[in-house]
């Protein structure tokens, strides 16, 4: 299962409509800023890619193994185990710079009571949901990933065991499998948000007469 979730886009301002520290001005500085707090969690796409690629590699390699070469079957075990956790630490870098962003955005509301115009009060007010959606939704991605580590770990545990039965195995990867199914049902949910709250943003900003240049943060 590879993660790779879809990053938010950062603009830069060219020309503004907004005098001063206007409500539309102040909403831009916020949600620019809620991309910036969320620069952590785009750059550990790429490391929990690589650490998922290199478990797989451990896990094929133990597969093909027979129990005459049990030693080299615990070793790989325990590298795979403790590239797992290392996936771990960056699934808890990710959700820090999450919560980070998420306490920030929040500070937007504010100032979307204070906008005139009602039709832009109400796109600000669409925007907001899409990302409050887009953040409980990350909150589910996150804990089916969690869950879907634990079983990996436990994985890697199983292998070492000298008496474990196949029908066992068989099992347990049955349910990492759909654990994962799980994951990828989420992430699309995830992805699909922050596609549709890109596109939200860049309709405030038109009907805000903020003009902005894009350019979209890769994960």
């Amino acid at each position: 299962m590879s993660a790779l979730w879809a990053a938010l886009l950062f603009t830069t301002v060219l020309l503004t409509g907004c005098i001063g520290a206007s409500p539309e001005e102040n909403i831009y500085n916020t949600l620019e800023k809620v991309v910036s707090l969320e620069d952590t969690f785009t750059q550990q796409q790429k490391p929990i890619n690589e650490l998922e690629k290199q478990e797989s590699d451990l896990y094929n390699e133990i597969i093909g193994l027979g129990m005459k070469e049990y030693d080299k079957i615990v070793s790989l075990s325990d590298e795979a185990i403790k590239l797992v956790e290392e996936r771990e630490e960056h699934i808890e870098k990710e959700k820090e710079s999450i919560n980070s962003a998420k306490k920030e955005f929040k500070t937007v509301n504010e100032e979307i009571e204070k906008l005139n115009d009602e039709k832009l009060k109400t796109q600000a007010a669409e925007l907001q949901k899409v990302m409050s959606e887009r953040y409980s939704t990350y909150e589910n991605l996150y804990n089916t990933y969690k869950d879907a580590i634990a079983l990996d770990k436990k994985l890697y545990t199983m292998l070492k065991q000298e008496d474990l039965q196949l029908e066992e195995l068989e099992k347990h990867i049955t349910e990492i499998n759909k654990s994962y199914e799980k994951v990828l049902e989420e992430s699309e949910k995830f992805n699909s948000l922050t596609e549709e709250y890109n596109q939200s943003k860049k309709e405030f900003y038109k009907a805000a007469d903020i003009q902005v240049a894009q350019s979209e943060k890769k994960s």
